[in-house]
């Protein structure tokens, strides 16, 4: 029986199992016997939007890809820290906009094509270049990660050099994240827009399948240049409703959950499963709307961030697995982080006055809630307690729940004529990352960015752009706290919480490491 087979039929078994005994309103048991060694089921928190690392924005697809493909650098493992991947070294010019890396020889990717300087600069070119003949696969959302690379040149068959049109404080971290992942140019001339669902890398892990809603299966490749996988598959499953995930944990249809719901962690803690957690750079927020209706107007933007019980929220609905945020950075980024800052009280008298002072008169809300995604963190619940505190003090709330790439798709083109505001969870690697991409200016959504909320401010655009360019790590620290303080004040939206990551493996599962980047990382794991 070859291994895609036998996944096929043990998945079925497993979640027929499983629904049998949720069903029967009985505690799952264990099915250890029906899964084997050397393959690993991990319960994901849904379909996956594509498998190419320049197409994607979200967490869960990023816990995929980064199996399949490696980049010139990655991040150490318990760090945010760059270190050599694809590149063995680097180089970078006195003024900083050189970057010469020295490529690793003897890689190829899995379909036989050669890892190579040409390779290196089809993928950015792809990216970067609208006339590039494979432009057309994209979209590429986080092609800006990249918007100071002004040209790609291949030195010799192992040495690449990208020229930047000025400094850019974060292009190695940004190297690192997924969006710097390198595909197959072979594998992309043959799928063209497919190749998203055609995934091709150098990884430690190659593609075998994708069956939509149910599984995607990538298996450990047996050329892999560096130390070859600890299992021999593994198996993501998508199964967006957390309460079936913890099913399946219990049912052993299963081997690793992420994200568990803070209710279900007492059910974990026995010798049965290993809960990990990792702290990182998350910030959990609503999105306001501040071009039209009610929110366009700053007093009632800081009401809502008054009049919302983000303790409460914290401590009940989270059950203690995040802090309150107090503003746009995440204290992960603690030499960046404004600790100056506390976060808004819950002060529902001050949030009525507002109100009165604003002289807003129809405080009718759209607000749009996830079932849930990447980092959302119990997004019904919070929603639910949300909607009543900020009908407490006078707003009338409307909930709109969808599925979690249909509320992308509505998100993320703006809320502009649809909602007043929009749970959102990022996880990022860089203090850049986050606000230039949500609340410059220049990051409408029409001009290609996530700023959903059409928040502006030249001031905040202006330190935003100082900091980029910045080498000086303490002249861009002082940029990025500033920045908090004015962002904060006008409030674009409501910081609610940063949370620590949590994922729950059975005890057959050894090795598994949550990194502060939010990533993946399974060549380690071992099942037994």
């Amino acid at each position: 029986m070859t291994l895609l087979t036998w996944t096929r039929r043990g998945l079925f078994a497993a979640a027929a199992s499983a629904a049998l005994a949720t069903g029967m309103g009985l505690a799952p048991a264990p099915l250890a016997a029906q899964t084997p060694p050397g393959v690993l089921i991990v319960g994901q928190i849904a379909e996956p939007k594509a498998l190419d690392p320049a197409a994607v924005t979200a967490q869960n697809d990023f816990r995929i890809v980064v199996n399949i493909y490696e980049g010139l650098v990655q991040y150490k493992s318990g760090t945010l820290e760059v270190e050599p991947s694809l590149a063995e070294s680097w180089e970078v010019s006195e003024d900083g906009t050189e970057y010469t890396f020295m490529l690793r020889e003897g890689v190829s990717f899995h379909d036989g094509t050669p890892f190579n300087a040409e390779a290196v600069k089809f993928n950015f070119d792809r990216m970067l270049d609208e006339e590039h003949p494979y432009h057309d696969t994209g979209p590429f959302p986080l092609a800006f990660f990249f918007s100071a690379v002004e040209n790609v040149e291949v030195v010799d068959d192992l040495t690449v050099k990208f020229t930047l049109n000025e400094p850019y404080a974060p292009f190695l971290s940004n190297l690192a994240y997924p969006t710097g992942l390198l595909v197959s140019p072979t594998a992309v001339a043959e799928s063209g827009a497919d190749y998203g669902r055609n995934p091709v890398g150098t990884g430690p892990f190659q593609f075998v399948e994708w069956k939509s809603n149910e599984r995607v299966v990538v298996e450990k490749y047996p050329d892999y240049w560096g130390e070859a996988a600890g299992t021999d598959a593994v198996v993501f499953r998508p199964i967006t409703d957390a309460n079936t995930r913890v099913a399946e944990m219990l049912s052993g249809g299963i081997d690793v959950m992420v994200e568990v719901p803070p209710t279900a962690l007492s059910e974990f803690q026995n010798d049965d499963y290993n809960i990990v957690e990792q702290a990182g750079p998350h910030v959990w927020f609503l999105i306001l709307n501040a071009k039209e209706g009610p929110f366009a107007t700053k007093e009632v933007r800081q009401a809502a961030n008054y009049a919302i019980n983000k303790e409460a929220l914290v401590n009940d609905v989270l059950e203690g697995t995040a802090d309150v945020a107090a503003g746009p950075t995440p204290p992960a980024f603690a030499w960046a982080y404004n600790d100056e800052l506390d976060p808004y009280p819950y002060d529902p008298e001050k949030a009525k006055a507002l109100l009165e002072e604003s002289g807003v008169e129809d405080l009718s809300l759209t607000f749009y809630v996830t079932e849930g995604g990447s980092g959302m963190l119990d997004p019904i619940p919070m929603g639910t307690a949300i909607q009543a505190d900020l009908n407490a003090v006078g707003f009338d709330v409307k909930i709109e729940t969808y599925e979690w790439n249909t509320f992308l798709g509505e998100v993320n083109p703006g809320l502009e004529g649809k909602a007043d505001m929009a749970e959102m969870a990022w996880m990022t690697n860089d203090p850049d990352t986050l606000p230039f991409l949500a609340l410059r200016t220049e990051a409408f959504p029409d001009q290609g960015g996530f700023n959903s909320g059409y928040y502006s401010n030249p001031e905040v655009d202006d330190l935003l752009a100082q900091a980029r360019v910045a080498t000086d790590q303490e002249e861009r620290a002082a940029l990025y706290k500033e920045m908090q303080a004015i962002v904060q004040d006008d409030a674009p939206w409501v910081f609610v919480a940063n949370w620590k990551q949590n994922a729950v493996t059975s005890n057959r599962v050894e090795n598994l490491i949550l990194e502060p980047s939010f990533l993946l990382q399974l060549e380690d794991v071992v099942k037994n």
